[in-house]
């Protein structure tokens, strides 16, 4: 093994984790809630579960990349903890195809869909159709697809790469006469784990095995340890893969590695059991490439059988080994959405009420940590609004699904009114959380290409923010207190905010055309103001929908009473948009003209 090989062996491991990273992030964008309840149907049982990673891994031929596919899931939100373990349990068992494929020595002359099946032939098809569709394709939706499809390519080819690196010890005499100077069972398991992880491939190492069986110089008390060291030694791959990931995706990896070593200390101590006691009259037998793989098969079968009634034993154990910091937002708020609850549809509403609480104060903070960007950006308010998004995204699908199946349930007409008014108001608060995050971003792009607005902009841009962080602070305080009299304040408000909105744009053509300020400042500027008016208007559609849930008539028209209130606003309206007027609006006409 040379430098080059060195240099391949860490350039796959960087293609490998980045492989991972992009399948994993690209699967939670596009996918939401919505893959959850798909990935759900196919392991709603852990039998299932079993099932599936054999068959997957089977197919592909890598438990190692079916186990890692699992912590992707887990990684990002998509799959349970109960839900992937069976699937690496399953994976454990579909490793062993590939040995009992290499004992018919035909391995080199598969048929071309046997050929095509392999990770080192789709992995090129996978990124050049990935690559091509992101470059043609526009649509968000598709793109994340496109990004999947290549995250696939690249992990795939980083292990095929890692592979290739270590090819060589494989080849190499003084390697293989090694490995067959270790009988003693320790040191037999340790250079099982040892080569494993090197090879990064348990498929592998087993077929180094089977092939310098077939000089008719290992004995089954050398290839037994061995063989059980490298069952332990594939944990390497997805305990690798598991840098960076959350602590769910860590439990994952560490119920994998304690499968393994049960297995391996289940078998150790029954198979030199009996040799000490009795004895095994094969024990110094020669092995050849069917032996290999049936104990290969036998480990991982049996394992699996001892294993899988404990699956929650070994979560428990995992909680333990990797300790939660504090229950996520998301986990804490979407536990209220019990489909026990459906049953009961007023304790269902409230449940569904509190969780949109939660996207409102959650969509009040963004705001805030928005602001705070765009005055002076940093990475980790930045981090920390990215996870709101995904909270808010998240919720958005699943509490959408939850209220649907409820108004499917024999509701009177109060709790009809309250559920379509959640249905209605869902979108609203994530549409306001989109418009922070666009906001964030203009403030992460001033901050990458040095732009700062002008002190007269920045003066005159503080008056709308303290309206739309008043206007957001108001409406959620009015949903969650159901306040109608909070509710009507809403919309004078949004008024004020949308004469702002021109006053400023208005300002800011000046500035251009007196050369004042630059054009690229300006499309900054602009895009701040617009999405500000856009959160005022999704706070007026949150408004008018309680309103509207609260109407005593039935035939209320949120877009009528819009117009309505505009064209004969009531003695109360208009003295609501005169104290937000001389708030807001006022002041900055006579600063304005004080300027001048």
């Amino acid at each position: 093994m040379d430098i080059t090989n060195i240099i391949q062996l860490l350039g796959g491991i960087g293609m490998f984790l980045y492989g991972m990273n992009l399948l994993g992030s690209s699967l939670e964008r596009l996918a939401g809630a919505r893959l959850e309840k798909t990935l759900a149907k196919l392991t709603d049982s852990k039998l299932k579960g079993v099932l599936l990673g054999l068959v997957v891994t089977c197919v592909i031929q890598s438990s190692a990349a079916t186990s890692v596919m699992a912590i992707g899931f887990v990684n990002a939100g998509i799959m349970h903890l109960i839900q992937a373990i069976p699937v690496i349990m399953g994976a454990n068992i579909g490793t062993t195809i590939t040995a009992q494929i290499l004992r018919l020595g035909d391995i080199h002359e598969t048929s071309l869909l046997m050929l095509l099946l392999k990770p080192a032939s789709f992995a090129p098809v996978c990124i050049a159709v990935g690559a091509g569709i992101m470059l043609v394709s526009k649509k968000v939706k598709t793109r994340n697809i496109a990004m999947i499809i290549t995250g696939f390519g690249i992990l795939f080819v980083g292990m095929v790469s890692m592979e290739q690196a270590m090819r060589p010890l494989a080849d190499s005499a003084a390697f293989n006469e090694w490995i067959t100077m270790f009988s003693n069972p320790l040191l037999g398991v340790l250079i099982g784990m040892a080569v494993t992880a090197v090879l990064q491939s348990s498929s592998a190492s087993v077929g180094v095995l089977q092939a310098m069986s077939s000089t008719g110089s290992i004995r089954f008390a050398t290839a037994i340890p061995i063989l059980i060291g490298m069952n332990i030694g594939k944990c390497i791959t997805v305990v690798i893969a598991s840098i960076g990931t959350n602590k769910k995706a860590k439990r994952a990896v560490c119920i994998d590695v304690m499968n393994n070593v049960i297995g391996a200390v289940l078998f150790l101590a029954v198979i030199y059991g009996i040799q000490i006691t009795v004895g095994f009259p094969f024990w110094n037998s020669f092995v050849n490439r069917g032996s290999i793989a049936n104990f290969h098969s036998t480990f991982n079968i049996v394992t699996t059988i001892v294993v899988f009634p404990f699956c929650g034993r070994l979560i428990e154990l995992s909680r333990y080994m990797v300790k939660d910091a504090e229950e996520s937002k998301l986990d804490k708020e979407l536990a209220l959405l019990d489909e026990l609850f459906l049953k009961t549809p007023a304790l269902a509403l409230q449940q569904c009420k509190a969780v949109m609480e939660s996207m409102g104060e959650t969509a009040l903070e963004n705001l805030e940590i928005a602001c705070q960007l765009l005055d002076r950006y940093d990475e980790k308010n930045r981090t920390l609004l990215e996870e709101n998004e995904k909270f808010m995204d998240k919720t958005e699908t699943i509490l959408g699904d939850y209220t649907i199946q409820l108004m499917s349930k024999n509701l009177d007409e109060e709790e009809h009114l309250h559920a379509g008014e959640i249905i209605h108001s869902i979108s609203d608060f994530e549409r306001i959380s989109d418009y922070c995050v666009n906001i964030a971003s203009v403030g992460e792009y001033n901050a990458a290409q040095s732009i700062s607005f002008s002190q007269l902009g920045n003066n005159e841009l503080q008056y709308i923010i303290q309206a739309v962080h008043q206007i957001v602070e108001l409406t959620v305080k009015a949903y969650i207190a159901e306040d109608l009299s909070l509710a009507a304040q809403v919309e004078p408000l949004e008024e004020c905010i949308d004469e702002l909105v021109e006053i400023l744009k208005g300002r800011h053509i000046e500035r251009l055309q007196n050369g004042q300020c630059d054009m690229e400042k300006g499309i900054s500027y602009v895009e701040v103001l617009t999405n500000i008016e856009r959160i005022g208007d999704h706070c007026s559609n949150i408004a008018v929908h309680l309103l509207q849930r609260f109407s005593d008539t039935g035939s209320f028209d949120p877009h009528e009473h819009l117009a309505q209130v505009h064209r004969a606003s009531t003695e109360e309206y208009r003295s609501q948009y005169q104290q937000y007027f001389g708030q807001y609006v006022a002041p900055l006409k006579h600063g304005a003209a004080a300027s001048r």
